[in-house]
């Protein structure tokens, strides 16, 4: 069998100048961004409520494979093997101003005793029939909101659970500098790493910051091994503030500290194909390398966000089934899994009542450790496949993590403990997201389906089908949300976005699934924001004949829950399904003026809402 050479390779800029001058290679050209107006009814997209209209779409500039980079010859067009260069266009949002903050659903400890909540009125198609769907929630008094089994639960309170790591002193800041806001230490722009090629900073960049409207939307983004910050309030938008170059690794993730963030002041921080983290703080252009040459964790870095009400802990997932917290500020240190004792580990306690629960969440360091002087902070493994995505619930107390193995996991990340697992129809779990009031998780996969999962009542509510290859991204508007009624987003392989309207009294569910008794596991913690004090009594006895619990019934063990056929499972339509983009779909926000979808060549296009809405909501 006749095998092609390997191409050749330039192990430095220098040596690639010179197979150029002497004609041996063809010059790469790096474009600019490009900003373009698209119109026509097939840039519209007609809902309930009115059209959707295509504001601009901006293309970044896709950088050429460095020169000590191999270009692939003849890829397999069939190939599985996850290729992280090529993970798509992703977007962090950042505003600086509380006008663009989403209407969260936040409660009070005032209690209405009619039983009714203060929310707005329910969403309607038009805007003329109701309330506009740009109205701030205010808050509500009770929640009184019903579950799908007849029995109440409580609201969820944004904030009140205590911060990750609390009662480990080792990780409070101490000293004269505990108050200290720090930066990182290296000057990105000057920097004479290998990691980095090459950093363009806008040469009127202080004074571009100082003309910009103060509600407008920072956006850094993601394209192939560049990244850049990108002002989206700009009539210059085309215009990046910073552009960096990496030489062979390739930013897959990135996210913004909402909590440090000021006029002069943004944490952000990324996660890369090798396996390495950057904290940046683009204001000043200083940067610092974290996880260096991959010395706690050797694989590329999936997804990545701040740890909630933390300024310096975040956490990252990594492929080969890793959840790692790390300290912006600390050193690393080459990792090594802690001898824990029975306390320590909350799994080694369930594996004596069943032996598979064991290996579901293994704590390989924990956050009470006493070894807080390095990197890692905590270090957990879930699964030896790789972790595609994980998000934060609003009450500030759970994540939901999703893998390539088909499972969703619900984990008390502040106690360190999986409570329920849930399992796909077909293939892996791609993106996860939660509802504004925590109630719901939305997960979409390579089934081609949205799943809707009620938390509360740890089963699936309903199976949302209308993709015709996988999903790659699910998002909430909480601009269209009530306590009764969620508008949400999904995007997908299939260059499509779909919007989906869900009421749970709207779907149709068969008799015999629909009176199931399932258990919850609001009624499994304690003191948790999410339990409601009448149903403590009235759920812990409650647990699905089919699954899976620990011998001794212990009220902390995990239930693994089966797999609902679609018989059993309500199905729901989209609203709207439309072709937007010519290649795939990876990222979808929803802003209280625009819809914002990304796709895997770098098109990052703006659709403005319904005009008659903002109108009116004006007026009011």
């Amino acid at each position: 069998m006749f095998v092609l050479p390997p191409p050749p390779r330039y192990p430095s800029q220098a040596a690639y100048s010179l197979a150029v001058a002497n004609g041996q290679v063809t010059p790469m050209i790096e474009t600019n961004n490009n900003l373009s107006h698209p119109t026509g009814p097939e840039y519209q997209l007609v809902v309930g409520e009115g059209t959707y209209i295509l504001k601009d779409d901006l293309h970044l500039s896709t950088p050429p494979p460095h020169p000590s980079e191999a270009p692939i010859i003849n890829p397999n067009p069939l190939g599985t093997t996850p290729q992280p260069a090529t993970s798509g266009t992703k977007l962090s949002l950042l505003s600086l101003s509380s006008r663009g903050a989403p209407p969260l659903p936040l409660y009070t400890d005032e209690v209405n005793r009619s039983g009714t909540t203060g929310f707005r009125t329910s969403i309607q198609e038009h805007p003329s029939e109701g309330r506009p769907s740009g109205d701030l929630v205010p808050p509500s008094s009770d929640g009184g909101s019903i579950s799908m089994t007849g029995s109440g639960r409580g609201p969820v309170s944004i904030g009140s659970a205590p911060a990750f790591g609390k009662g480990n002193q080792l990780l409070s800041p101490s000293g004269k500098d505990a108050g200290k806001r720090r930066k990182p230490k290296n000057n990105i722009a000057k920097s004479n790493s290998s990691f980095i090629s090459r950093c363009i900073v806008h040469e009127n960049l202080s004074k571009r910051l100082q003309d910009r409207p103060s509600d407008g939307y920072f956006a850094f983004a993601n394209i192939n091994r560049a990244f850049q910050w990108l002002d989206l309030s700009s009539p210059q938008k085309v215009d990046h503030f910073t552009k960096i170059l990496f030489t062979k690794g390739h930013c897959l993730c990135h996210d913004v500290n909402q909590v440090t963030k000021s006029h002069s002041h943004i944490d952000l921080i990324m996660g890369f194909s090798t396996g390495e983290i950057i904290w940046f703080e683009p204001i000043s252009q200083k940067y610092t390398r974290l996880n260096k040459n991959g010395i706690i964790n050797t694989t590329p870095v999936s997804e990545i966000r701040w740890i909630p009400g933390s300024e310096n802990l975040f956490l990252a997932a990594h492929m080969d089934g890793s959840l790692v917290v790390y300290d912006k500020e600390k050193d690393d240190a080459a990792y090594l899994p802690e001898e824990h004792s029975q306390n320590a580990n909350d799994a080694s306690e369930r594996s004596s009542g069943h032996a598979n629960h064991s290996a579901k969440l293994h704590i390989g360091k924990s956050v009470d450790s006493k070894n807080q002087k390095f990197n890692p902070v905590s270090f957990w493994k879930l699964s030896n496949q790789r972790i595609n995505a994980f998000a934060f619930s609003p009450d500030n107390r759970h994540i939901a993590v999703v893998s390539e193995d088909g499972t969703l996991r619900i984990i008390d990340y502040l106690k360190e403990r999986l409570l329920d697992i849930y399992s796909s129809y077909y293939g892996g779990f791609i993106c996860v997201c939660w509802s504004p009031d925590g109630k719901y998780v939305l997960t979409g996969g390579q089934d081609d389906l949205v799943s809707i999962w009620s938390v509360a009542e740890s089963t699936i509510v309903a199976r949302c089908q209308g993709h015709q290859s996988w999903v790659t991204a699910v998002c909430f508007d909480p601009w269209r949300c009530d306590d009764r009624n969620y508008r949400f987003g999904s995007v997908g392989e299939d260059c499509r976005l779909l919007l989906w309207d869900f009421n749970v009294g709207m779907l149709h569910r068969p008799k015999a699934s629909s009176v199931r008794q399932r258990g919850s596991i609001l009624s499994r913690i304690a003191n948790n924001p999410l339990q409601r004090a009448e149903t403590q009594t009235t759920t812990g006895s409650r647990v699905r004949p089919n699954s899976v619990v620990s011998v001794d019934r212990d009220e902390e063990s995990t239930i693994e829950h089966p797999v609902e056929p679609r018989a059993t499972t309500a199905m729901l339509p989209p609203v709207m399904s439309k072709v937007i983009d010519p290649d795939p779909l990876y990222w979808l926000a929803f802003t209280q003026e625009s819809i914002i979808t990304s796709c895997k060549t770098g098109h990052i296009r703006t659709w403005d809402r319904p005009q008659d809405g903002a109108d009116k909501s004006d007026a009011i």
